[in-house]
């Protein structure tokens, strides 16, 4: 899961090429409903690939990893450009911080945290 979180955590900051997905995620009445409204499903839902590639290897080096990702976020400007979400499309820091915060809080959850 911390892999996963610092893979999701590189396509935020533009670090890693996601693939584009067409789907009703991007419309503009769905997005904000999903990213800020409703309640995330509890199942699996199929992220892209590229949020599934890095290998674990110590639990002290992928949450060290994981937190200057987190850390690099916190300390990007308002004014750069921010990539597009595969899935939801253009996201402005707010968005993409919202969306890390549900994710993140989705996959503690998982875990009892």
């Amino acid at each position: 899961m911390v892999t996963h979180l610092s893979d999701q955590m590189r396509h935020t900051l533009g670090l890693a090429q996601v693939a584009r997905r067409s789907g009703p995620l991007r419309w503009p009445i769905v997005k904000p409903l999903v990213l800020y409204l409703l309640p995330w499903p509890k199942g699996r839902v199929q992220g892209p690939r590229e949020a599934f590639l890095s290998a674990p290897t110590t639990w002290e080096a992928d949450l060290t990893t994981l937190e200057g990702l987190v850390r690099e976020f916190g300390e990007r400007s308002d004014q750069i450009a921010w990539p597009e979400h595969a899935l939801f499309g253009a996201m402005t820091r707010r968005a993409w911080g919202f969306f890390c915060y549900r994710h993140f809080d989705h996959h503690l959850r998982q875990f009892g945290a």
